[in-house]
Formats: C-alpha cells, sequence, structure tokens
C-alpha cells in the first residue's frame, strides 16, 4: 500500500516512492560533479605479435631462394645460429678449386646481406659485414692447402658471432673440406687454421667462438 501525504489544507503531497526515484537523477548529477566516474576494466594490452620468433613461411623461403644454386647460410635469431635459404650463381663447367671459391664468396655476400624485412620481423640479424672477399690458395711459396681459402679480413679481427656464422656457413657447403672443417686464413701470409662447427658454437655464437687448429706448414 502507497502512503499518502496530506499537507496543510488537505493537498496530497507526492508519495514517498516517486520521491525516492526523483532523486535519483539528482544523486548522479550531484556524484559526476563531486568527481566520482564509473570504473572501466583496461582492455589495451598492446599489439599482438606480429610473427612468431625465428619462424619464416614457406611463401617468404620461396622468395628468397628463387635464384641460382639453392644454398644456406646462418642468420642469427634469439642468440643462436638458424639456417635460412639463399642461393648462388655458379656458371655451369666451373673447375672444382674454382667453384669453391665461387660458393664461399656468394655466401659471404649473403651473410653480409641486410636480412629482408620479413626475416628481420622474424627476429633475425647478422654480425657479417659487407665488403669482405675471399680467395683461394696462395700460390707463393710455402703454398696453401689447395681447398684453403683466405679472407681478406683476418679470422681473429672478426666478432665471434660473425666467424661462427662464416665457418658454420662454410662447412656446411661447398666450400667445406669433405669432413665438413674449414680451412681458413686472413690475407697474404697470415697463418692458416682448421675451423669446425660444434653444437654449442650454434646454440651460442656470440659467446662460443668456432674450434681451431693451425696448419702444419701452412
Amino acid at each position: 500500500m502507497t502512503t499518502l501525504v496530506r499537507g496543510r489544507g488537505g493537498r496530497r503531497r507526492t508519495p514517498l516512492a516517486s520521491l525516492s526515484l526523483l532523486s535519483l537523477p539528482l544523486l548522479a548529477v550531484l556524484l559526476a560533479g563531486c568527481g566520482i566516474r564509473s570504473t572501466q576494466v583496461p582492455t589495451d594490452f598492446g599489439p599482438a605479435p606480429s610473427r612468431v620468433p625465428c619462424a619464416l613461411s614457406g611463401k617468404d623461403i620461396t622468395t628468397q631462394s628463387s635464384r641460382g644454386v639453392p644454398v644456406q647460410v646462418f642468420l642469427i635469431c634469439s642468440g643462436q645460429l638458424v639456417t635460412v635459404d639463399r642461393s648462388v650463381r655458379i656458371p655451369d663447367g666451373t673447375a672444382e678449386g674454382v667453384r669453391r671459391v665461387l660458393v664461399a664468396q656468394g655466401l659471404l655476400d649473403e651473410l653480409a646481406e641486410t636480412p629482408s624485412t620479413t626475416e628481420q620481423q622474424a627476429g633475425y640479424t647478422t654480425d657479417v659485414r659487407g665488403g669482405m672477399t675471399v680467395s683461394g690458395p696462395r700460390p707463393k711459396e710455402p703454398k696453401d692447402p689447395e681447398d684453403a681459402l683466405r679472407l681478406s679480413t683476418p679470422p681473429q679481427d672478426l666478432t665471434s658471432a660473425a666467424l661462427a656464422q662464416i665457418i658454420c656457413t662454410f662447412s656446411d657447403s661447398a666450400a667445406a673440406r669433405d669432413d665438413g672443417s674449414v680451412i681458413l686464413g686472413g690475407p697474404d701470409a697470415t697463418p692458416l687454421r682448421r675451423y669446425e662447427c660444434p653444437t654449442d658454437v650454434r646454440a651460442n655464437p656470440t659467446a662460443k667462438s668456432p674450434p681451431s687448429t693451425p696448419i702444419s706448414g701452412a
């Protein structure tokens, strides 16, 4: 039952229930004036990752290796060496000794190339700098072994990661010896060393340099 309140002269006043309803908008205005606002649950957690780290799609791989002889080079991703597909151009009928040098130079150029935009988004980088060249064995006495390679930059002047990229890439290609090792030196009379690319170097190239042994008589 609604209770009516009579004032002077017998007039009816607004029911109490109605007064309560009418007071709600006024209360809301007063609260807003006091600076009290409704709270909202935050929904902005930043942009979603655009690509899974170190993952390239089949389309990306095809684009990178569409011309020349298919090869693989080691780039750096998530602190380790990861292979990506590339290609190098080798003329038909090239002699074995010349072919080894051409393959090595092509691989070196690919390592020094800035990774594609897609690869950069996936986290790939390279520590190998451009401008380096590679040549075959030195013909002067004492002669180098026929499968030796010489860089225009002494290997000891390279960063650990750059040297690991080069050695591991060469060791997995026609530039390596039959056992997968790489005989490498710097220009002129820089001593040659036999390098290898073990698993621990691939897993942590910035801290692990490729192990090497001197070439006797070179």
